[in-house]
């Protein structure tokens, strides 16, 4: 029986979260969220529950209301950044749910990069 597109994606986030879990040693998680339409991404600390900082292509002062493509993620892993200094962040493991590593997420993840996050 084939699995519906939904099922390989559960499938791949669980393991992707799993692994992840396993070397987080206390760090904080940055998690990323894309819809058909817009693109967002938290950072989590998992050990306390809260979340640190957060940034999403809905935010006005970004500038990409609606759009969901490359300089949209480009600019959301920026902000996420530079949040992330001002909550005193340096570190973190990045969460690509089960999202494949291309396109609109490794654009997110290289501007996060290039603003000084470690993953």
């Amino acid at each position: 029986m084939a699995n519906s597109k939904r099922d390989l994606f559960l499938k791949r986030r669980l393991r992707v979260r799993n692994k992840l879990r396993k070397m987080a040693d206390g760090r904080a998680r940055l998690s990323v969220h894309r819809s058909s339409k817009n693109i967002s991404v938290q950072l989590i600390d998992d050990v306390k529950g809260v979340t640190l900082a957060a940034a999403s292509s809905l935010e006005k002062d970004l500038g990409v209301i609606g759009r969901n493509n490359v300089e949209a993620a480009r600019k959301v892993g920026a902000a996420i950044a530079e949040r992330a200094k001002k909550a005193g962040v340096e570190t973190c493991y990045f969460d690509r749910g089960g999202f494949l590593f291309h396109g609109k997420i490794k654009a997110l993840a290289d501007a996060a990069r290039e603003g000084g996050l470690k993953f």
